[in-house]
């Protein structure tokens, strides 16, 4: 996550596109900077790469042990889980539409060419829920800097609780919760089961301290441990980071976005800051 490091996409499997990936490499550098960088991302992560890296603990904050390189999600805890076809993840905003990440798309229009699997932890099982894709809406403006965040019109409702996204900064703190299928190492394979693990607010000002001038403070929020070890990774890119709210019920502050390679110690995850276009996001979805 330095150069403004790859996104965290999936490698295309047969027949799908490779959609920017997550930040891939700095945002801001020269043209060739951005491109290389967001190959490297593109090829080192994409989804809740949980990556498996041992944890020194840290006097002030330690990883919690049971997460380290993530661990399996029961099935029904995060109902509002999506696999994307592409590679990437999301979740439910409404029952016909998921939130996912801009760089995993492209463009806006109709577009019938994404699957979205819900309803399990297990990729394979055969109670998976799968619709298509009828529309997709690209965050307006987005040039690879900044407002990752897409919206998926899916051709019919799915049947599963929906998570409501931060309006606010009140949630851009303490613990958060993040899950996809990604890679749970930096390179290595996608996952046939949901992967879950716990990672701690950076600050903007500790972020920038890794990423400097790619960060973009407002509209990115960062997440990690300063040793590494937990993280998202390829194949995470879109899905949503997530905690509980005052009334116990979850809320996404973050959208899996980009980083340098995948839990590596002194680069947190960059994720988007959904209060930042909650209310751009709705004002999408009202019109798909």
């Amino acid at each position: 996550m330095s150069s403004r490091p790859s996104p965290r996409v999936q490698p295309p499997t047969k027949g799908s596109a490779l959609k920017s990936p997550k930040k891939l490499s700095g945002r801001r550098g020269t043209r060739t900077a951005r491109i290389t960088r967001a190959v490297r991302r593109a090829l080192a992560v994409g989804a809740v790469a949980l990556a498996a890296v041992s944890l020194q603990p840290l006097s002030a904050q330690a990883a919690p042990a049971p997460v380290v390189g993530g661990t399996r999600a029961a099935q029904g805890e995060f109902p509002f889980m999506v696999r994307l076809s592409m590679g990437c993840g999301g979740a439910l905003y409404a029952p016909d539409i998921v939130l996912t990440a801009a760089h995993c798309v492209n463009g806006s229009g109709n577009n019938t060419s994404i699957t979205a699997t819900a309803g399990v932890v297990d990729l394979q099982s055969s109670s998976a829920i799968k619709v298509r894709s009828t529309k997709v809406l690209q965050a307006p403006g987005y040039n690879g800097t900044g407002k990752d965040w897409a919206l998926i019109k899916l051709a019919a409702p799915v049947n599963q609780p929906t998570l409501k996204i931060a309006t606010t900064t009140a949630y851009n703190n303490g613990n958060f919760t993040v899950a996809g299928w990604g890679a749970a190492r930096e390179g290595g394979p996608q996952q046939r089961y949901l992967l879950k693990a716990t990672v701690p607010f950076v600050s903007d000002a500790g972020c920038q301290q890794s990423y400097g001038g790619d960060l973009v403070p407002g509209e990115e929020i960062c997440a990690g441990f300063p040793q590494g070890g937990v993280d998202t990774c390829q194949g995470d890119s879109g899905g949503p980071m997530f905690r509980k709210d005052d009334t116990g019920a979850y809320i996404q502050v973050g959208i899996v976005s980009w980083g340098e390679g995948c839990a590596r110690p002194g680069y947190p995850g960059v994720y988007t800051e959904v209060s930042t276009f909650a209310a751009d996001i709705a004002q999408a979805a009202s019109g798909l």
